[in-house]
């Protein structure tokens, strides 16, 4: 999503010229593509796919609305596994229309994980819980905290779900750091993701992240924290925001490789 602009088979490109070795997909641009073209174009490339992108929404009250999510979730599952990704990220989903009710809508995300983590573990792939910033809460995600996440993945075995570490969600947090190395104890840091703050936010807020050190996380901060919590897998940049993607695609990969080296090595 950070080069949305690039069609797929110019970010494999890109990614082999600029040295990046995996990347994350969303489930969007593979359909397009098609599932099996995608899987044959990254593994022509020599590329991992450290993610895919994304399942949840799992807060649905009505009973067929819950049906199509838990089968467009087992969906995303099969896509995953297709895709050689051990990892589904998951966006929980937020308050059904009219509702205010969230300690339903979070129970709710444990019932169809108890249905989903299974399903995911006969297919090799994890789920990873990712919390988002809390003014996200009400129409995407009531799981706003690490806290929160791991609460609700430590029903199950961590095998079958985790959590996803996103600079941009937590920084803000300051019993992030612990919750962290509580993952990490339970070997639940499926992944790690990195984008800055920067203010003022758009209008919508959603494709507000910033690129790396343009705002106010200390980069190299978190990434010692997953460091310290045995954390050794991939890290990602996920950078929604529109201004980067008016531009071209290939020139911000570039910029993104070169901030993330800047604001990340040791």
């Amino acid at each position: 999503m950070t080069v949305k602009q690039l069609s797929l088979p110019d970010l494999a490109d890109a990614c082999l010229e600029l040295g990046v070795p995996g990347v994350g997909l969303w489930r969007e641009p593979v359909q397009s593509y098609g599932v099996d073209a995608t899987a044959k174009l990254v593994r022509e490339a020599g590329l991992t796919v450290t993610t895919l992108c994304r399942g949840g929404f799992f807060t649905a009250i009505d009973p067929d609305e819950r049906a199509a999510a838990l089968a467009d979730n087992r969906r995303a599952v099969e896509e995953a596994a297709t895709l050689g990704t051990d990892t589904l990220v998951l966006v929980s989903g937020g308050l059904p229309a009219g509702s205010k009710d969230l300690h339903g809508a979070r129970e709710r995300i444990a019932d169809a994980l108890a249905e989903l983590g299974p399903y995911a573990e006969q297919h090799g792939v994890r789920l990873a819980i990712e919390p988002l910033h809390p003014m996200f809460a009400s129409d995407r995600c009531v799981v706003s905290t690490l806290t929160q996440a791991l609460d609700l993945a430590e029903r199950f075995p961590a095998h079958q779900v985790g959590v996803t570490v996103d600079t941009y969600h937590i920084w803000w947090d300051d019993q992030a750091p612990e919750q962290i190395a509580r993952a990490g104890a339970g070997g639940r840091i499926h992944t790690f993701q990195l984008a800055d703050w920067t203010t003022p936010l758009p209008e919508g807020v959603l494709n507000g992240r910033g690129q790396l050190g343009d705002g106010a996380i200390d980069m190299r901060e978190w990434k010692g924290y997953v460091e310290a919590a045995g954390y050794t897998g991939p890290i990602e940049v996920e950078l929604f925001n529109d201004g980067l993607w008016a531009r071209d695609g290939r020139e911000v990969l570039a910029e993104t490789v070169n901030r993330f080296v800047a604001h990340t090595a040791d």
